[in-house]
């Protein structure tokens, strides 16, 4: 029935009827756009799929997803490190400091003063091209050798010039044979490379063991230009990565920096440390309080990050791709297999897990903003009867 068939009053009650409820809902639009929020909606961040012109890779989660997008990039060392053998305890290296004891069987020596029989030498520095020197025996190399051998050599250039000498040499720890340990650690400090101490674990009791959570510390060797890393608690699980320690090696002893952001309608908005355990998408939620029951849409947790090249290839089937990748990934916790997916979605270094509110959230909070109470919404009701 159209608005000619009532009386010209009934027309105009309605017509001022239809324009105050068209009025509104321009204010409910104009406000929805104005009002906070937590962050984007699920159209909003469709918007930016590659498809429609974006340069997000929107993917629901699905096993295919699981099985090509999971891996938990570890901490390990390379094959520089595995494979270098312990390094002798008694090698004298540059740097080093030696000691000397020489015996004549005269009694005006060489070296010995008159009526001594022995002349002590202390404090003889290896040079940097790994020799010393001795009077009468000259310029003598010392690095590479063992104090045994040095000996040898020692004894053989003096026996030229003075009958059976007899030498001892002692070894001392230097500059070249010692180790920087920092870090979270009870005891920083500059550690001789000695027999006891030639692997990373012992070198770690010398400096008096970690000083922050076993699970969570992380153990840095750096060598010249090579770096490695490994888990305390792998350290001490597999002796593989026991590594032999070498003379200049800087131990650093920190905690793992790795972490994931939550944002969006969950119990709580923060950075979240990963800790040593693999972390699913279920465990990432629970870790900060779970979804908001009053707003979060379990249909839209999204698990943001850049895959590399590799990965997003595995995962969208493609090889095609070059570079690293933006990806979106969708939870959808109602689906039948939702939370499995989710408890087997593993989350990674620098990831976001951001949940949207659901539809209803904004729509009820425009509601609060024009009428001032959820209760009033019956009076917009009766205005449009």
């Amino acid at each position: 029935m159209s608005l000619a068939a009532f009386p010209t009053a009934d027309r105009g009650a309605r017509m001022g009827r239809l324009l105050t409820v068209i009025l509104l809902l321009s204010t409910l639009f104009l406000t929805a756009c104005g009002l906070a929020r937590v962050g984007p909606n699920k159209n909003e961040i469709y918007a930016g799929a590659v498809e429609r012109g974006g340069d997000a890779h929107i993917i629901y989660v699905n096993n295919h997803v699981n099985r090509t997008a999971n891996y938990t990039p570890s901490y390990g060392f390379g094959s520089d490190f595995l494979s270098a053998a312990p390094v002798e305890a008694d090698t004298i290296r540059p740097g080093d400091t030696l000691g000397l004891q020489i015996w004549e069987n005269v009694d005006d020596g060489l070296l010995a003063s008159l009526g001594q029989s022995s002349t002590t030498l202390q404090q003889l520095q290896v040079d940097g091209d790994g020799y010393i020197f001795v009077p009468y025996a000259g310029r003598v190399l010392a690095a590479g050798n063992s104090p045994d051998s040095l000996r040898r050599i020692i004894t053989e250039r003096l026996s030229e010039q003075t009958p059976d000498p007899q030498v001892l040499v002692t070894r001392l720890a230097g500059d070249g044979a010692t180790v920087t340990v920092g870090g979270r650690v009870t005891a920083q400090g500059v550690y001789p490379l000695e027999r006891p101490t030639r692997n990373l674990s012992a070198m770690l009791a010398r400096a008096g063991g970690v000083a922050i959570d076993p699970e969570i510390a992380v153990v840095t060797v750096k060598r010249g230009n090579a770096t490695g890393k490994v888990w305390l608690n792998d350290l001490y699980a597999n002796s593989r990565n026991d590594i032999a320690l070498r003379g200049g090696d800087v131990i650093l002893v920190d905690e793992d920096s790795r972490s994931f952001t939550a944002l969006g309608a969950l119990g709580g908005q923060t950075r979240v440390p990963l800790g040593s355990e693999e972390v699913t998408a279920i465990e990432a939620i629970a870790l900060v309080g779970g979804l908001n029951a009053a707003t979060a849409d379990p249909t839209g947790v999204f698990i943001l990050r850049d895959e590399p090249e590799s990965v997003a290839q595995r995962v969208l089937g493609s090889t095609a791709l070059r570079g690293p990748q933006r990806f979106a990934y969708v939870l959808d916790l109602t689906r039948p297999n939702g939370l499995f997916l989710a408890r087997d979605f593993l989350i990674r270094d620098e990831d976001t897990v951001y949940v949207t509110e659901a539809p209803f959230t904004q729509f009820s909070r425009v509601l609060g903003a024009i009428t001032g109470t959820a209760g009033s919404a019956d009076a917009i009701t009766s205005i449009g009867n």
